[in-house]
């Protein structure tokens, strides 16, 4: 009997949260498109902790939502309790953190996949890529069947040869005990695609009837919830929150695990992948800083719909009666009963300098990646990634330029620029240390920044971005309005300002100056100001943060100039780095294995120098290399 073929403008792989990204997106732009899955029952899947952002992943998963992705759509819609985390600290690193009922978010998202046009799911494991000429042609599946295509975009996740360990136990599983990729790391190699092993871990789960919540610290979610989409109507998501609890591990605790720890796989030579530097597991805190006497074990729920209850904070592989004798002697667990087991988890993935800044492979043409197939981890850092690969995937055959997030526009470029240039030798994980305009690039103005790029790409709708250009407005016109106004040094002003614990003035001062003081806001100055126009909570906001920075604010502008100008001397493909003379060997060795796209990112690349850099700008002069116009414009 033959093999069944059909054929589909685009193919995704895998069905995590880069893979349902991808497919969505190329599915909303109008290509009939298929995704794969070794299970329906693993889509959107969180075999971690179910929980979406935190600090720096709420701000992809804003961005996310401003471009036209999906994932702040739906933990709006099935969240059991939400956060703004850091709000002690300044708006650049606000975050929004929402724990999610990991069946309902599952659930949601099949039905997103399921009732999107152009959109066919397809369980089944994809063993082979079909390449023609450094061309991709199409997949096939394990069974045989071939399915034609004219782009394809990978987001295996921790699925590829995947192992679960926990003490001597080790099984050729996916997640959650579910089945594992093996078959596709062959095809690749034989395509020159060059993968490694990385390791990630999760803790175990408790039944939490088992647990004594009356030694714990309750973790109440906020009075006023936040809604990660900007198209979710507040009001919406005020809803009833369950608690969270902190609690903390103990001597004992350090005591069982230092005198088992030649048992465990990542101490005994069994687990010999590369893991999160910061995300480590428990054995890895206790070993590496013994200074430290507790760690902090916050207990989280999995969903509404169970009692299970995620250990947040104590991933491990130790076996499992020393998981059992350490989870016992933390307060409240004293008599826990685990319902899964903690472990570790083995799997194949790529370093993603073999992509170019679209996540098309180098070497392949119109095959693209995403998620942590491409090094990185985390639900957010993969959604993101699988929303521009799919993007790009669909503008290659609409015959269109790639979107490219630079480091000066958005988080999502921070992450897949650090992806693409840097070596990374363990899980890639974002941080807000890692953007350097991070003022700029704050999670509260993600729409302003980022919507017109979506409504671009077909993603957002006129009747948004018609939405956000009038908050645009209104927000540029009530600081000038703000800056133009002025009040005098006058009694009723003066005993406003003793009355707000601030100090009166000794002459005219514009209300925008007044706002620029800590103990004041725009809210504040309203009795004081009345012809102040009707404004939406988000558009003040926007005024209180724009004025209170305004001198940092402006700062950043200027040096995301000098960015630009690096971004835009472009530098081709063709050129052999090892004939420019006056580069150094290392240098020239390394451009030659990155072949970046500006200088901007050579600059960025370990082993290429400030000089290299200079000789480089000579050379380009020398030649005559184009460079792009560098917009004299910065959003506010």
């Amino acid at each position: 009997m033959p093999n069944v073929e059909e054929t589909y403008d685009i193919a995704v792989v895998g069905a995590g949260h880069a893979g349902c990204e991808a497919a969505l997106a190329a599915a909303r732009m109008g290509f009939n498109t298929i995704i794969f899955t070794v299970s329906v029952d693993s889509i959107a899947l969180m075999p971690c902790n179910p929980n979406v952002g935190g600090s720096s992943k709420g701000h992809l998963v804003r961005e996310l939502d401003a471009l036209g992705g999906e994932m702040g759509k739906n933990i709006d819609k099935t969240f059991i309790q939400s956060k703004m985390l850091n709000t002690s600290k300044g708006p650049a690193v606000h975050s929004l953190r929402a724990q999610a009922d990991k069946r309902a978010y599952s659930q949601s998202m099949r039905e997103n996949l399921e009732n999107t046009p152009n959109l066919h799911i397809r369980q089944a494991e994809v063993s082979e890529l079909i390449v023609e000429n450094h061309e991709l042609k199409g997949v096939k599946t394990f069974s045989g069947a071939v399915y034609h295509c004219r782009a394809a975009v990978l987001c295996t996740g921790t699925y590829l040869r995947a192992r679960c360990i926990f003490g001597d136990c080790s099984n050729p599983t996916g997640p959650n005990g579910l089945q594992a990729a093996v078959h596709l790391t062959a095809s690749l190699n034989a395509n020159g695609i060059v993968t490694r092993r990385f390791k990630t871990g999760t803790p175990a789960r408790i039944d939490g009837r088992t647990i004594d919540y009356s030694k714990m610290t309750p973790q109440p979610g906020d009075r006023t919830v936040t809604p990660f989409s900007f198209s979710t109507d507040p009001a919406s998501v005020q809803k009833e929150q369950v608690n969270c609890y902190l609690t903390y591990t103990n001597e004992e605790t350090h005591r069982i695990i230092r005198e088992n720890i030649g048992r465990s796989p990542l101490y005994s030579g069994v687990i010999k992948a590369t893991g999160p530097r910061y995300c480590p597991s428990i054995e890895d805190k206790v070993m590496k800083f013994p200074e430290h006497n507790r760690h902090q074990v916050f207990i989280e729920p999995e969903g509404s719909y169970t009692h299970e209850m995620y250990i947040d904070g104590m991933s491990s592989s130790m076996p499992e009666d020393v998981q059992y004798a350490m989870y016992r002697t933390i307060p409240g667990l004293e008599h826990a009963k685990i319902v899964r087991n903690a472990y570790a988890i083995e799997y194949d993935c790529i370093s993603a300098n073999q992509l170019k800044l679209s996540l098309e492979f180098k070497r392949i043409s119109g095959l693209f990646a995403g998620g942590q197939f491409n090094g990185s981890s985390g639900y957010e850092e993969a959604a993101a990634q699988g929303f521009i690969a799919g993007v790009n995937a669909a503008r290659k055959l609409q015959k269109k330029e790639p979107i490219i997030l630079d480091r000066s526009q958005a988080y999502i470029g921070v992450l897949i620029d650090d992806l693409v240039t840097k070596d990374n030798l363990e899980p890639y994980r974002m941080m807000t240390s890692r953007a350097e305009y991070r003022l700029l690039l704050r999670q509260d103005n993600a729409d302003l920044r980022l919507c017109a790029i979506g409504h671009e790409i077909g993603l957002v709708s006129d009747e948004h971005y018609q939405m956000v250009e009038e908050e645009k407005k209104e927000i540029r016109e009530e600081i000038y309005r703000l800056s133009r106004v002025k009040v005098g040094a006058n009694s009723r002003i003066s005993d406003f300002l003793i009355r707000h614990g601030s100090r009166p003035l000794g002459t005219g001062e514009s209300l925008a100056g007044l706002i620029r003081r800590p103990e004041l806001s725009y809210e504040a100055i309203a009795e004081i100001d009345p012809d102040r126009p009707e404004l939406s909570p988000a558009v003040i906001e926007q005024i209180n943060i724009n004025i209170k920075y305004e001198g940092y604010i402006r700062r950043e502008e200027r040096q995301i100039l000098q960015f630009r100008k690096m971004e835009s001397r472009r530098l081709g493909s063709d050129i052999d780095y090892t004939k420019i003379s006056s580069l150094r060997i290392e240098a020239a060795q390394k451009l030659n294995q990155f072949k970046p796209e500006s200088v901007g990112q050579a600059s960025r690349i370990a082993g290429v120098s400030p000089a290299d850099i200079s000789v480089l700008l000579v050379f380009l002069e020398q030649r005559h290399y184009p460079f792009d116009r560098v917009d004299q414009k910065t959003e506010p």
